[in-house]
């Protein structure tokens, strides 16, 4: 079964407002983890001279205005009238970073710059292989459930923190292990092809099939609602 039909949508009315309830409090965990993140990347980045970890670090503020773009949809009464905006902010956000840490990887590369060692970026990049796993999964599987492709964007994006962090780590580790200062901005780049692949993913609306106009005004008269065939079984 694919991802996306492996999680039931939900059209309960009473259920919908549970996921929906549960939506905003992952959003705020995840806008409060990433908010460390950020500081703590940033920072040691800035000391060691880390393109990767300064690029680690502000993924994790775009992660940040992920959530609050999710808790901005879902205090709306009908969440899927933002639906569209939602994605297109959160696309914006990935193509944003992209770009950013891009251009300061080929930077590095091409000044040949020599990052120091960074053991607390090791230490931040294990902690997220640890936490962001869970994270995702729970947004990801919430946001199928609500049909609701803004949801899933944003567990998709903190499912990218992890692979980021996967990266960062075998960056940091070459770095700091054999001396391979051209390991970090090759981690970088890689960071901003993944961001480029989800910003277009999520601009396309893809990952489970969102309300349509004809959803909103079903839920908004508190009758039954048509979906896109492609996230399961059609009408409910």
């Amino acid at each position: 079964m694919s991802a996306v039909t492996a999680t039931t949508y939900v059209s309960d009315p009473a259920r919908r407002r549970q996921l929906s309830r549960r939506a905003r409090l992952l959003a705020a965990a995840s806008v409060s983890y990433n908010l460390l993140e950020a500081v703590v990347a940033i920072a040691a980045g800035l000391v060691a001279g880390s393109v990767a970890l300064v690029g680690f670090g502000l993924d994790s503020v775009v992660e940040v205005s992920s959530g609050v773009i999710i808790l901005w949809q879902f205090r709306h009464r009908l969440p899927e009238s933002r639906e569209q905006q939602a994605l297109r902010m959160l696309a914006a956000s990935f193509f944003v970073i992209a770009a950013y840490v891009s251009v300061q990887s080929l930077r590095a590369l091409v000044a040949g710059a020599e990052p120091d060692a960074s053991p607390v970026g090791i230490w931040l990049a294990v902690a997220s292989l640890l936490v962001m796993p869970v994270l995702s999964w729970a947004q990801r599987r919430t946001g199928r459930s609500l049909g609701s492709n803004a949801v899933v964007a944003d567990g998709t994006q903190t499912l990218l923190c992890t692979y980021l962090s996967a990266v960062l780590l075998v960056g940091l580790v070459l770095n700091a292990t054999l001396g391979w200062g051209w390991a970090d901005p090759v981690a970088g780049l890689v960071i901003a092809m993944v961001a480029v692949r989800e910003g277009v993913r999520a601009w396309r609306g893809e990952g489970c099939c969102s309300p349509t106009a004809s959803t909103a005004s079903a839920a908004e008269a508190g009758g039954d609602s048509w979906r896109d065939d492609s996230c399961g079984s059609g009408r409910r």
